[in-house]
């Protein structure tokens, strides 16, 4: 699990900086990972050596974040980012410190961090450093602030939201002092970027118990302060480990406002065109899709709504046929499958261009697609001529 190429990088670079006199370790989610039995790729190294140190051990470095002391050390076999041990001074925003104050002191640096359970250093020879109690907390399946979680979540109010998810990810339980911080500060989510809110959503909705993370959201307080409705019931059997899935049906449940609330989250185009279709889909299943619904709709669309329609227990037409045999079996599957476009159109029909273009264009789609006319030219200009004009 450590023979990856991002762990090896790491151990050269740890035991470059400990060849200079220095102490450097692993630290943050690959050593948790790393505990749990988990795969670990984000492989981060800090250490006591200051930035201009670090630099000064390697012949290529980039400064990636000096004035928060990582800086990005370039390997022959890969690169990493390497850290100076620091503590943070004063949060102003809920967010970010202020300034940073560097150290020699490994146990200084781990204090500042989130939960015990991120809190754990892993040396070279595989060995731990725990202060916090992180491995006894990961063993007893529990997140726990470091130190006092009311000062915690004060400093960065998007620890909770990490609380939130971990439970989801991990199925772990919130410690009851942490939890009773959480619910204190849930306010203080507002000052949080709604971008770095769906970071963590987007990695709530792919946790292996999605519905104990929206019960943790319910507990903590904090849906009164995010956008939208959140009820663990909805979410009780919920479980694809896809975020664009998990935007979906959170979106189901939004009801009409579904535009509204996911627009505050800053989903990207792609991600709302695929909530869109998803939606469309569903409502097109109550009363059974039709050849144009399977030709609109990619099979992981048409998938989610199924999906949906029994998690909701809606009473709609599911297909008797898999999905993908029947879009198979469709006589086209892309527009520009269509053998006549619209130059075709003006030529046959000696009219000036207009909007009925597109309506005839779509009307010939349908009527392919539905196996009315075949996709062949003489065929398409005779129905143009003799059938679709005399409809007008």
């Amino acid at each position: 699990m450590q023979n990856n190429k991002e762990w090896q990088v790491a151990y050269s670079v740890i035991e470059q900086l400990e060849n200079a006199g220095f102490e450097a370790v692993i630290v943050g989610g690959a050593v948790r990972d790393t505990i749990l039995g988990r795969p670990a790729h984000d492989v981060d190294v800090a250490t006591n050596a200051m930035p201009d140190e670090v630099k000064s051990v390697f012949n290529h470095t980039v400064d990636i974040g000096i004035q928060h002391g990582t800086v990005l050390v370039i390997d022959p076999a890969g690169s990493v980012e390497v850290t100076t041990y620091r503590t943070d001074g004063e949060y102003t925003d809920h967010r970010r410190p202020e300034e940073v104050q560097f150290v020699r002191s490994l146990k200084e640096d781990l204090q500042r961090r989130d939960f015990t359970m991120n809190a754990i250093a892993m040396r070279r020879d595989g060995s731990f450093v725990d202060f916090y109690g992180g491995r006894q907390d990961i063993e007893a399946g529990v997140i726990r602030a470091v130190g006092d979680a009311q000062k915690r979540f004060s400093e960065d109010a998007l620890r909770m939201l990490r609380a939130v998810r971990f439970s989801a990810q991990l199925g772990f339980l919130i410690e009851s002092e942490t939890l009773k911080a959480m619910q204190d500060k849930a306010n203080n989510i507002s000052w949080i970027a709604r971008e770095r809110i769906k970071a963590e959503l987007d990695k709530l909705w792919v946790g292996k118990d999605v519905y104990n993370g929206i019960r943790k959201l319910e507990e903590s307080n904090l849906v009164n302060y995010l956008n939208g409705t959140f009820q663990a019931k909805d979410w009780y059997e919920f479980n694809t480990q896809d975020k664009l899935l998990g935007w979906a049906y959170f979106a189901v449940l939004q009801g009409e406002h579904w535009r509204e609330v996911l627009g505050e989250y800053r989903l990207s185009n792609k991600e709302m065109a695929f909530v869109k279709a998803v939606l469309e889909a569903l409502k097109a299943l109550k009363n059974g899709w039709t050849n144009i619904d399977y030709f609109l709709y990619t099979e992981q669309e048409l998938e989610a709504a199924c999906y949906f329609a029994e998690l909701r227990q809606l009473d709609v037409q599911m297909p008797q046929q898999s999905i993908q045999e029947i879009q198979t079996m469709l006589p086209i599957r892309h527009k520009r499958e269509l053998i006549v476009n619209g130059t075709d159109l003006l030529k046959w029909s000696g009219k000036k261009g207009g909007p009925w273009v597109k309506e005839a264009l779509q009307a010939m789609l349908e009527a392919v697609v539905n196996g009315e006319l075949q996709n062949d030219q003489q065929q398409i200009k005779n129905w143009i001529e003799h059938d679709y004009f005399k409809q007008e």
